[in-house]
C-alpha cells in the first residue's frame, strides 16, 4: 500500500472537490483520500490542480468529484469505498488520459 501512496499523479486533473459531514461514521476513507491528494507530494505533480474540501453538517453522504483537463468528470460516493479503492480509480483514469504515465507505469 505504501508504494501506491507515493504514486498520486494529478497531471491530468483540473479540480478535486471532496464533500463530507465530519460527524458521520463512514467518512474515514474519504478524509484519508483528501489527505493523500492534498499532500505536498501530490500537489507537486500539478500545481494548477485545485483541491477543495467542503465540510457540511447535513448528514450527507461523502462524495468526491474529480474534473479532468478534458472536461470529463469522475464522481465517487465515499460511503462504501476504501481510500485505496478511490485512489486506484483516480489513478487508473489519470494513467489512461496521460500517454507519458502509461510509459512510466509499464516500467
Amino acid at each position: 500500500m505504501a508504494a501506491s501512496r507515493g504514486s498520486v499523479v494529478l497531471k491530468t486533473v483540473k479540480k478535486i472537490t471532496v464533500q463530507f459531514c465530519p460527524f458521520e461514521s463512514n467518512v474515514r476513507a474519504t478524509r484519508d483520500f483528501l489527505a493523500l491528494v492534498g499532500s505536498e507530494k501530490a500537489k507537486a505533480t500539478n500545481m494548477n490542480c485545485e483541491v477543495t474540501a467542503e465540510v457540511k453538517h447535513d448528514r450527507s453522504e461523502p462524495v468526491i468529484a474529480v474534473t479532468f483537463m478534458d472536461g470529463e468528470r469522475l464522481v465517487m460516493k465515499g460511503a462504501q469505498l476504501t481510500s485505496q479503492e478511490m485512489l486506484s480509480a483516480l489513478q487508473t483514469r489519470c494513467i489512461a488520459k496521460d500517454p507519458q504515465s502509461k510509459a512510466t507505469a509499464k516500467k
